[in-house]
């Protein structure tokens, strides 16, 4: 589906960072991005930790830091609950490391998704009480666990909900201490912290109770794990996580962290998009295909061979997650196929892994610009996840059916279920018909881009003024130029799986740029044999010092609108 290319328009308040002395097109691009004066600049370019002690602490965040610390001195056993997600092993690996740091006994447990499926329930309460823990923290989930809210009551447990995922109601009890952004009033900046930077928050609080340091690069370096890899908004705190956590990656001395880089490929400095696309998949590889302690064990390893033993595995596993998710979304795409597409595509198989059935979701959305939901049919059961499009809150739509499930929960762009097979074609026509308001919106495609650029004004300073505006991610996207008319110089290249490479110059004949089309070299490209123009990121390369990423490319049309 073809896409109408949209420029962004720059707000008026570009003019104060111009006066500011910000240069263009660095000032159009902050403006862009919802920064009106060069305070706000300074705070959005040099993150510092202080910002994250600017705001109130959330609610909940003091009583559970004094909760633990109490218990720490009192030497009560802690059972930390995660999740097998990077968000939730990083949450559990700082959360377990601090306490233990402080002197506690503390055991730290993750589910499995082939044998205990999403989140805390109440079979996960009972088994920590037998073992004599009175101290429950779940991390990453149970806001809406209101079946293990009552087992702990029953149980004479307390539990305490570290958690970012939207709360279904207001239930409270008195056994139950909830920490969540969504879940109660609290600072803009906190808003969309993600469990890995709610557990920073309440570690750090931890420690400082306990009169104990806050090592604060090792645990920043993974928080941004679970920042970045949840694809929460990089704004607010978030924002300064990732920043900060970055940097003080490309320092790791984890025995674990440095194996795995090694394996991954990441080079100094590390970016936003390392962790997207190298480590987060390797780590989430575990908990999708066997058991999340294998990812736990590496963060929290001093061991360098036994470091180097599990980023190996990691690294096999994420292989074999990327061959299974091949078969589901060539499968998918096959049962999918309908013209013109409903608003919701909703497939399932037995055959398919439900570990990997969501980031499976997660491609198709994008490929057919469509939320998808995908499960896996166990029997009686059908458990999978949803990915939805930009703009589109997948939970909002299926929330009001949240009845007809036996489990359900997310937030605006994913979500998890699970269903009875036998309700599978009644649900996906419901889910198809409560979608239908979409298709107008769905239809008419847009690729927004930020700025036009002459091939001349891509050099060593706009790269500069790029670089200073990481991290790039959700809520703070990377900028996107329109550059053209271009024509191809030299010859065009493929390599690896299926990526293109060439040079591109203006017509004018003032130098050619690099351009790399990753995943292009299959499509159509016959815009190569005259004048054309691009969409494209402009990023750093290892051999040629600059280049263009292609987002998108066309025809030249003269006198064209957009």
């Amino acid at each position: 589906m073809s896409a109408r290319w949209v420029a962004a328009a720059v707000p008026p308040s570009v003019a104060e960072l111009v006066r500011a002395g910000y240069p263009r097109p660095l000032a159009d691009l902050l403006a862009l991005r919802g920064i009106a004066s060069a305070a706000d600049a300074e705070r959005y370019l040099r993150p510092r930790r202080e910002h994250l002690a600017e705001s109130p602490p959330l609610s909940g965040l003091v009583e559970a830091a004094g909760r633990l610390a109490d218990a720490v001195r009192r030497h009560e056993r802690i059972v930390v609950f995660g999740d097998y997600d990077v968000d939730g092993v990083s949450s559990s690996a700082i959360l377990g490391a601090s306490l233990r740091a402080g002197g506690a006994e503390v055991e730290v447990v993750l589910p499995r998704r082939d044998g205990d499926g999403y989140g805390l329930q109440a079979a996960q309460v009972r088994r920590a009480a037998d073992s004599g823990t009175r101290l429950l923290v779940a991390l990453d989930s149970g806001t809406n666990a209101f079946e293990a809210w009552e087992a702990a009551r029953n149980l004479g447990l307390e539990l305490i909900v570290v958690d970012h995922h939207l709360p279904a109601g207001g239930e409270t009890s008195d056994h139950v201490l909830l920490v969540n952004p969504r879940a109660a009033p609290c600072a803009p900046a906190q808003a969309e912290l993600t469990a890995a930077g709610l557990a920073l928050a309440l570690a750090a609080r931890l420690l400082n109770e306990l009169g104990r340091e806050v090592p604060w690069e090792a645990l920043l370096r993974v928080a941004c794990l679970g920042t970045i890899a949840d694809v929460a908004p990089l704004v607010g705190d978030n924002r300064a996580v990732a920043a900060l956590g970055l940097a003080a990656l490309s320092e790791a001395r984890s025995p674990g962290l440095r194996a795995l880089m090694e394996i991954a490929g990441v080079r100094h400095p590390v970016r936003a998009s390392d962790v997207a696309f190298r480590l987060a998949p390797r780590l989430n590889a575990a908990g999708r295909l066997a058991s999340a302690d294998e990812a736990l064990e590496l963060l929290l390893t001093r061991d360098p061979s036994r470091a180097r033993e599990l980023a190996e595995l990691l690294d096999r596993r994420n292989g074999e997650r990327q061959r299974l998710e091949e078969v589901i979304v060539e499968d998918a795409r096959g049962l999918a196929a309908r013209d013109p597409l409903p608003g919701i595509v909703a497939a399932w198989s037995a055959a398919w892994h439900r570990g990997v059935v969501g980031v499976a979701a997660a491609r198709l959305a994008r490929e057919l610009h469509r939320p998808t939901v995908l499960l896996v049919v166990e029997e009686s059961t059908a458990t999978g996840s949803g990915r939805s499009v930009a703009g589109l809150p997948l939970h909002d739509l299926l929330r009001p059916f949240a009845d007809r499930m036996l489990r359900f929960g997310g937030h605006a762009q994913a979500i998890g279920l699970t269903v009875e097979s036998e309700r599978l074609d009644e649900l996906r026509s419901a889910w198809q018909a409560a979608a239908e308001p979409w298709l107008d919106r769905l239809a008419r495609r847009e690729r927004r881009y930020d700025l036009p650029l002459a091939v001349h004004e891509v050099g060593a300073g706009l790269l500069a003024q790029l670089e200073s505006m990481e991290p790039f991610g959700a809520g703070n996207e990377e900028p996107i130029f329109r550059l053209g008319p271009l024509r191809l110089a030299g010859t065009p290249r493929q390599f690896g799986r299926g990526h293109l490479a060439f040079e591109a110059a203006a017509e004018t004949g003032r130098g050619a740029l690099s351009v790399v089309a990753w995943k292009h070299a299959e499509n159509e490209s016959s815009w190569l044999q005259g004048r054309f123009e691009l969409l494209a990121a402009v990023e750093r390369d290892r051999f040629t010092g600059i280049r263009l990423r292609l987002v998108e490319a066309r025809p030249w049309r003269d006198g064209a609108n957009e």
